[in-house]
């Protein structure tokens, strides 16, 4: 996997950067929730970076216990510090190597990690070894093909960049259904991450996301500059929330 999110610096920006509003926490929780088939569900979080989800899915699906598992002892040490919770256990782990043993959990949830992975094929059949039968795998991710994102519109530069490191629907499915896993659908689902342009703006001073370490210095403070004048700009009129939308896919293990 990636190992950016090795310095602690990124860590720590990752968590401030990318805090989300607590009732578009709630519904990305509900419809994870929607399509874990049994009560009190063993789940586990690949890539689990600083806890966010893992803790939160804890929270709100009654009974889970969830293990975060992430690559990154930053990353771990952030989610220690920032999200504990009785039911949540936060393991280092590679995404083909998972802490676990054969058929333990009923949910896999993978958010914005795919691209990391350099075969995933190979962490498929990994999440078919620790699922239990007619468990799920959970996809949040952005499929090249609908790149989107509010940040092209300051760093346009970064679409080709993510063009390059993320995978499309159709490749992406492919090597999941590879691993013996069934495809069920694919989704869209946006929720607010910012109220506004000018809190959206404080998110990303930090460089929180690992796609802006692939920007020089000069591109980043540019970019965030159009985005403080857009942020000044709507400030005069009625702010509104910055909706993110993320690709759902969502496969289950026969």
């Amino acid at each position: 996997m990636n190992r950016v999110y090795d310095d602690e610096r990124l860590a720590g920006a990752y968590e401030r950067g990318n805090e989300m509003p607590e009732a578009s926490l709630r519904a990305w929780v509900e419809l994870i929730a929607s399509y874990v088939r049994r009560s009190s569900p063993s789940i586990v979080e690949i890539g689990s970076g600083t806890g966010v989800f893992s803790a939160a899915m804890a929270r709100g699906i009654a009974g889970s216990e969830v293990t975060g598992v992430d690559a990154s002892e930053a990353m771990l040490a952030e989610a220690r510090r920032h999200h504990p919770h009785p039911a949540v256990r936060y393991l280092s782990g590679e995404a083909d190597a998972v802490p676990a043993a054969v058929g333990v959990f009923d949910l896999a949830m993978l958010s914005r990690v795919i691209h990391h992975i350099p075969d995933r094929a190979r962490a498929a059949r990994e999440l078919v070894r620790v699922l239990r039968v007619g468990g799920r795998v959970i996809v949040r991710t952005t499929f090249r093909e609908r790149l989107d994102a509010l940040v092209y519109d300051y760093w346009p530069r970064l679409r080709t960049i993510d063009e390059r490191r993320f995978p499309g629907e159709e490749e992406a499915v492919a090597d999941f259904v590879s691993a013996g896993l069934a495809l069920d659908e694919v989704t869209s689902f946006a929720q607010p991450v910012a109220a506004s342009l000018a809190e959206y703006h404080a998110k990303l001073v930090g460089r929180p996301q690992s796609k802006f370490t692939h920007l020089t210095d000069e591109e980043f403070h540019q970019g965030l500059a159009r985005l403080e004048a857009a942020a000044w700009s709507e400030a005069s009129d009625n702010p509104r929330p910055v909706l993110e939308r993320y690709d759902v896919a969502v496969f289950s293990r026969s």
